[in-house]
């Protein structure tokens, strides 16, 4: 009877700590469409209007598209300065990571061309709420952010 006792205690405090990391992850996730739709609005000097389109455009794709890197402030992202993890113990110079085999590079085809497709999808949504000048200002700061596109393919080493 104890170790049923002891089992059902364990099974409840596990998937209690499972639900709350899922509520964190929501939460990250409304935030991040929150700063980012916060910073658009005054980037571009987006209206009440427009600025409750694009909120409800970027929860809408907030799933489906990457909007950048957390932000981790002047400290990074091991906290205060100065802090790095620990690197790996031994001698790592012969241990080179194997080269991607032809699925996974099917598969990371695959997931570009699908990024590609919503990235598409979304700015001719955003078109439809942003003003012409508004929307050239977006492009024009969306190059500069891609700075010239895709990075090339590496060539193995020798």
């Amino acid at each position: 009877m104890k170790q049923m006792i002891i089992a059902i205690a364990a099974a409840v405090m596990f998937s209690s700590a499972a639900m709350a990391q899922n509520q964190e992850k929501g939460m990250k996730k409304e935030e991040m469409v929150k700063h980012r739709t916060e910073k658009m609005v005054k980037d571009y000097d987006l209206n009440e209007k427009q600025a409750a389109q694009l909120l409800e455009l970027n929860t809408k794709y907030a799933d489906n598209m990457h909007f950048g890197r957390p932000h981790h402030g002047h400290h990074g992202p091991h906290g205060m300065k100065g802090e790095r993890p620990e690197p790996p113990k031994g001698d790592m110079k012969d241990k080179r990571p194997e080269p991607p085999t032809e699925e996974m590079k099917a598969e990371m085809e695959k997931k570009r061309a699908e990024m590609e497709k919503n990235m598409k999808a979304y700015d001719g949504e955003l078109q439809k709420i942003l003003t012409p000048d508004q929307y050239k200002l977006y492009q024009h700061d969306m190059k500069k952010h891609r700075k010239g596109g895709p990075r090339p393919e590496r060539k193995p080493e020798q």
